[in-house]
């Protein structure tokens, strides 16, 4: 995905507010009426049907059609994890101003020069701050919290694969007290992002909380709030670019844990996981790997920090003992111990190795979606 500042006039940017106003309004009437459907006829209404309800809905026809796609996507999608038991899944809900952020274009009415040209605003003014490689297939005009529009293009391109770039082999054990700890000593720290500014961001909340809500000034406030929020998102980002950056140019397998940060964190230490970002840090190495001549793995996490990377004897211990240390002699960081298990576990011809014979990798459970 490309994403790129968007500068609309003032004029503009009215009119792309009172799109998203009528994208929230006919995404609330589809899934009224597909409610109402079912409860007539035990049945939700087709694709077609739904798609049908979009006419002189006051958007491009196709932006209009997406938001019938999606509800329909969001029903069945909920139908299906129904049916396979999963009983977290929930209903599409009706949307609020807030939780509408985004106008599509799958196929028409854009095209990209110097300035984009979008049905119906016309020319709006963008910083490209670099040149798209690829086939432009969808545009998405999304409107952050913060007031700022972007565009953001998804691609067809030709991936470049990069022959292997002979380097070494490591392991890395994920954490809180340091971001990772590698198999070779390499320790990166965690800058904690959100720490930085909880003070600050504390105070603005507080202010937030005493306005009325939805006076000018508490839309003032909000907006402050947001500002601080996407400050913390964009360094976060920014430290986990270049690390990861980094990591492929310097290693040609690194191994790392096959988790699924988003469960763990509604399980134990759900902030201060989101806030270091491991979700974002596995996906960022497993695109950049490959024009890198690197190449990323994913190992069974089971007693990767109980096992002794020595003997392979299991030496349990809570959280609070930072040491691992084995009848075997073995005495060492107990997360330098993980990694050294998780770089045992990906190379092939180990005990307990997780790597398939021809050495592709094994994705990620929920972390395997690309972004450019």
């Amino acid at each position: 995905m490309y994403r790129f500042r968007l500068y609309p006039s003032k004029r503009q940017e009215k009119q792309m507010n009172t799109h998203l106003w009528l994208a929230k309004n006919l995404w609330n009437d589809l899934l009224e009426h597909s409610k109402n459907i079912y409860r007539s006829f035990d049945k939700f209404p087709s694709r077609d049907a739904l798609q049908g309800m979009t006419k002189d809905s006051g958007m491009f026809s196709q932006t209009a059609q997406e938001i019938a796609h999606r509800v329909e996507k969001g029903i069945w999608r909920y139908v299906k994890l129904r049916k396979a038991g999963d009983k977290k899944a929930g209903f599409p809900r009706f949307k609020s101003m807030d939780r509408m952020k985004s106008l599509n274009y799958p196929q028409f009415g854009f095209s990209l020069n110097r300035k984009l040209k979008v049905a119906p605003f016309g020319e709006i003014s963008l910083v490209q701050h670099r040149q798209i490689n690829g086939r432009i297939k969808t545009l998405s005009l999304k409107k952050e919290a913060s007031g700022k529009w972007f565009a953001c293009f998804t691609v067809e391109e030709t991936p470049f694969i990069k022959v292997q770039n002979g380097k070494s082999k490591i392991g890395i054990d994920l954490g809180l007290k340091t971001l990772a700890t590698i198999s070779d000593g390499t320790i990166i720290k965690n800058p904690r992002h959100l720490k930085k500014h909880a003070d600050h961001l504390a105070r603005l909340q507080q202010l937030l909380s005493r306005k009325e809500k939805g006076s000018r000034n508490w839309w003032k406030a909000k907006k402050k709030v947001a500002l601080v929020h996407e400050k913390v998102a964009n360094t976060r980002a920014d430290f986990l670019h270049k690390t990861t950056t980094n990591l492929v140019n310097a290693y040609s397998l690194i191994a790392l844990e096959k988790l699924s940060s988003q469960d763990i964190s509604e399980e134990n230490f759900g902030k201060s996981i989101n806030d270091a970002g491991w979700g974002m840090f596995a996906n960022m190495l497993v695109y950049k790997a490959e024009s890198a001549g690197c190449q990323v793995m994913f190992v069974d996490p089971k007693n990767t920090t109980q096992e002794c990377s020595s003997c392979h004897e299991i030496v349990k211990k809570d959280l609070s003992i930072r040491v691992h240390d084995c009848p075997c002699g073995l005495v060492m960081d107990r997360d330098l111990n993980a990694a050294h298990n998780i770089l045992i576990r990906a190379t092939a011809g180990h005990a307990g190795s997780n790597a398939s014979e021809d050495g592709t990798m094994v994705p990620s459970v929920k972390e395997e979606t690309r972004t450019l």
